[in-house]
């Protein structure tokens, strides 16, 4: 087990820094992995996205004051960098939200490391349809199975906010998957 202190004053001597980070990519790359991947739902985009995850770690452990986890920072990389990659998606091939949802779930169906069956694939189409911080909230609580505390950390917003939402995304996945 990795004390999460012991890496990050690793990661910040130089002497040190190469091996602390393998170690680092090590321990959270799959991590990270399904937590991007859920997000932009490709396996290929997942990997570019989590490689630029990495390399902002990299270049910004020296600002990391440890006042939030390393865990919790990184989840907070990971996730802004795979919607900010998702935008910038959306504004290069000029489609809407609901557009680049309905083609991510198409692309879904077809990506040969989705290993899901059509009941899975209908969830993915159901959180699809989600606002973005209702999709994040239920994401990483269902299937992260992170605790709310944890999930404001990385959202940056109030554990009372995070319930809400994700109270909301149920009743509207339920609905979804009904119909």
């Amino acid at each position: 087990m990795i004390v999460e202190a012991d890496l990050v004053k690793q990661l910040k001597d130089s002497k040190t820094r190469s091996k602390a980070f393998e170690v680092l990519v090590n321990t959270y790359k799959q991590k990270l992995y399904w937590q991007i991947r859920r997000i932009v739902l490709n396996h290929d985009d997942a990997d570019d996205v989590l490689q630029n995850t990495f390399i902002k770690v990299f270049r910004n452990i020296d600002g990391f004051n440890s006042q939030s986890k390393l865990h919790t920072w990184m989840y907070r990389i990971a996730t802004n960098e795979a919607l900010t990659f998702l935008r910038v998606k959306s504004k290069k091939t000029g489609w809407s939200d609901g557009v680049m949802q309905d083609k991510m779930i198409e692309n879904l169906r077809a990506d040969v490391y989705f290993d899901g069956d059509e009941i899975q694939l209908q969830l993915q189409k159901a959180i699809a349809t989600l606002p973005e911080k209702q999709k994040l909230v239920f994401q990483m609580k269902y299937f992260e199975e992170l605790k709310y505390t944890e999930i404001s950390e990385i959202l940056e917003t109030s554990v009372g906010g995070l319930k809400a939402s994700y109270h909301l995304a149920v009743k509207k996945l339920e609905a979804y998957l009904k119909d």
